[in-house]
């Protein structure tokens, strides 16, 4: 028996397997914490996109057409254009106040404005210089939830949380570039053994004798 028929049979070609459970669940993870950031920040970041600014009702001088708590959205207006019975936001005393619009008196730029639950008009007229904008729509409760959000330690919260996000995605690419480079390296040593093995079958073919050659040869037999 020749020496390449007593070598032991090489190993099986090497796959990919197993250690995809870690990476998929770090891709998941950082995922959903991502997409949680953004659900939260949506309903204050894409107003601001659409062009209307968002406030939070503090008080309840607007009810009940608009609810302490509320929020609403006011989209930019010029004075002259705004029409008695509309709802306005505008500036007052370094505020932001949401009122109804009275009566707009042209002649002396101001506006008169009341509370729907107050009994009376507002004291001072507002000038056309501290009009923001008229009141497009309003979300009930969507205000308290404002102001937490705005708060900056929650800001830094949510900074964190997307930052979590991003190093669990950059994490599972990492593990799966690692089983990659792993598997390459398992595959060139896989080549290299068969290449070592497929030199010394030749080599022992080229030292054997011809007569054992001949012995390992039979001819076919005729019927």
């Amino acid at each position: 028996m020749t020496s390449a028929s007593k070598r032991t049979p090489s190993k099986k070609r090497p796959k990919k397997r197993g250690g995809k459970l870690i990476p998929a669940l770090c891709n998941i993870l950082g995922t959903l914490i991502i997409l949680a950031v953004i659900a939260v920040s949506l309903p204050l970041a894409l107003p601001r996109f659409l062009g209307y600014q968002a406030y939070a009702v503090l008080s309840g001088s607007m009810e009940p057409a608009i609810p302490t708590g509320s929020v609403v959205y006011v989209e930019t207006a010029a004075a002259r254009d705004l029409e008695p019975d509309e709802i306005i936001a505008f500036y007052s005393h370094g505020s932001v106040v949401t009122h109804r619009l009275v009566q707009n008196q042209y002649f002396r730029e101001e506006l008169v404005t009341k509370g729907d639950a107050n009994a009376k008009e507002d004291i001072n007229p507002v000038p056309y210089s501290d009009l923001i904008g008229r009141v497009k729509y309003h979300i009930p409760v969507v205000g308290e939830y404002m102001m937490f959000f705005n708060e900056p330690l929650t800001k830094l919260y949510l900074l964190i949380l997307a930052a979590c996000g991003v190093l669990f995605n950059i994490l599972a690419g990492r593990l799966r570039n690692r089983q990659n480079e792993e598997f390459v390296k398992a595959l060139e040593r896989y080549e290299m053994r068969q290449e070592a093995k497929m030199r010394e079958t030749l080599e022992g073919v080229r030292r054997q004798r011809p007569e054992e050659i001949l012995a390992d040869w039979k001819p076919d037999k005729k019927s």
